[in-house]
């Protein structure tokens, strides 16, 4: 474990793949027994109700189960719900529902309804903190397009509204920038595929994707970044790469899912509108999973 109480965000946070059965049903169980499995694979906790874990094809009733479900497998405070929505009310609901059902912190998208200015972006977290949880904001502005740029998150963190950001915009640079702007202000990964490179510009946990299928060599990788263990660090790096790149595609969920079945766990279907991945993007994927089972890795 490499969370610490008072930031629980800290470590290897894994955004939770969510099982479907082939009537495309929420499998509670399996979900149950897949965020166990990830902490006794090395993982600090889990990131239910992300992107990965296809929140917005959710309805309520399944997308508060999905939160109380992590919470009765590993505790609350290795819980940390995605609480994006289209209004900063519905946002603040569901951190006052993660409050409730035990979690220590909750993940906050900017406003994605529209590509919102800087005052409806203060306005947004100024609102879900009224929830009086710590939030860890998260900047995906290939997404959402709407950037939380350092100075941006500066003021957020100034404000008192977060406490951490899984980065996931690609530019290491923003790194440098953000720890002279505001160094208390934790810098979580947000991307696998620069991984190696957040570690070292001091990052202080990942909101990780490919865990859910590799989760005992990626608890490796990070650790060796993290403490400098760069022989270590960049063959694991090099090894997983063309696994990791696919975080940051479009067909990440299908991709991470399709690897987790081929090592053996249940990664299943994805509900529409995503579809299957095509024949050659499956292949890719196949093909770099099957070299990291040979490896060792899964």
């Amino acid at each position: 474990m490499t969370t610490t109480p008072n930031r629980p965000w800290r470590g290897i946070l894994v955004a939770t793949a969510l099982p479907l059965t082939d009537e495309l049903a929420v499998d509670y169980d399996k979900f149950a027994e897949h965020c166990s499995w990830l902490v006794d694979n090395g993982c600090d906790g889990v990131v239910p109700n992300g992107s990965l874990g296809e929140y917005q094809v959710l309805t309520p009733e399944e997308r508060a189960k999905v939160v109380e479900t992590a919470v009765a497998a590993i505790g609350g405070a290795r819980v940390m719900p995605g609480v994006a929505a289209y209004g900063s009310a519905e946002s603040r609901r569901w951190a006052e529902q993660a409050r409730d059902a035990g979690c220590a912190s909750v993940m906050l998208l900017p406003p994605n309804a529209y590509r919102a200015d800087e005052r409806s972006v203060l306005a947004h977290y100024a609102e879900v903190a009224k929830a009086a949880l710590p939030i860890v904001a998260y900047n995906n502005p290939i997404d959402t397009k709407v950037d939380l740029v350092p100075e941006l998150l500066a003021k957020l963190h100034g404000e008192g509204y977060i406490h951490a950001v899984k980065e996931f915009s690609g530019d290491v640079r923003r790194a440098y920038q953000l720890a002279e702007l505001a160094p208390e202000l934790d810098l979580l990964i947000g991307a696998d595929d620069v991984l190696l490179e957040l570690a070292l510009a001091g990052a202080k946990g990942w909101v990780a994707g490919y865990p859910n299928a590799l989760p005992a060599a990626s608890v490796e990788l990070y650790h060796a970044a993290v403490d400098g263990d760069l022989a270590t660090a960049k063959k694991l790096y090099e090894q997983l790469h063309p696994l990791l790149r696919w975080d940051s595609k479009v067909e990440f969920v299908q991709a991470i899912k399709l690897s987790m079945d081929i090592v053996g766990r249940y990664g299943g279907p994805v509900r529409p509108p995503r579809v299957p991945l095509l024949p050659g993007q499956e292949a890719v994927v196949r093909a770099a999973t099957e070299r990291a089972v040979a490896a060792g890795l899964a």
